[in-house]
Order: structure tokens, then C-alpha cells, then sequence
């Protein structure tokens, strides 16, 4: 993949992107392309959050709960089939299409910013 084009500073840092726990992940059989639900705990100021993750490949909805993932925070919700989808979890995207998640090396509290 092409690398994309240069952007300031200030759109970087207008994304927040957060760290947070899975608290409940089952799957989403409703999906277009196969994927999980997963609510996020961000912590007491953003609470807990609904997402749609394309991570079939590499996890099961037992393996995820309890597990730290990162997460774009401050996007618009978007509809995906009956899920309002409420952040957007990172990852790396693989040559086949699949999905590794980002997260961190140590535990953090949740909610705390990626700088």
C-alpha cells in the first residue's frame, strides 16, 4: 500500500485517540463481511462505547473481553446493519486483509490519550 498523502499537524492531534477495555464482545452475524461487537470501556468521562470490528481472522469474542484495545474516539457514529457503531478500533491491516489490533505494552488506565 502507497503511503498516503502529508498532513499538518493539527489534523493529527484533532483526532483523539483513546485507550480503553473490552467489557462484552459477541458476534455480529448481521455483518456485511464478517465481524465482532464489542463495547469499550473509556473510562468515567467517556464511558462505555460500541464499535464493529473486522478482527475475525485473528480473535474470537472470548479471547477479546478484558483485553485493551486503542480507539478513535471522536468520529461521528455510524449505522452498521442494527449497531451503532460509537468509535473506530485500530489496527494493523495485513497483505491478506486482516486485522491485528493495536494496543499497549503495559496496562493504562482506560481512557488515557495516544499522543
Amino acid at each position: 500500500m502507497e503511503p498516503k498523502p502529508d498532513i499538518g499537524f493539527s489534523h493529527f492531534s484533532a483526532v483523539d485517540m483513546r485507550v480503553g477495555t473490552v467489557e462484552r464482545a459477541e458476534s455480529f452475524p448481521e455483518a456485511l463481511r464478517p465481524a465482532l461487537k464489542l463495547w469499550i470501556n473509556f473510562g468515567p468521562t467517556i464511558g462505555v462505547r460500541k464499535s464493529s470490528a473486522q478482527i475475525t481472522d485473528h480473535y474470537s469474542p472470548e479471547q477479546l473481553i478484558g483485553r485493551q484495545v486503542v480507539a478513535v474516539i471522536n468520529f461521528p457514529p455510524k449505522q452498521i446493519g442494527p449497531l451503532m457503531s460509537e468509535c473506530l478500533i485500530l489496527g494493523a491491516v495485513g497483505e491478506q486483509g486482516d486485522v491485528v489490533l493495536l494496543s499497549t505494552d503495559f496496562e493504562m488506565p482506560n481512557g488515557s490519550p495516544i499522543a
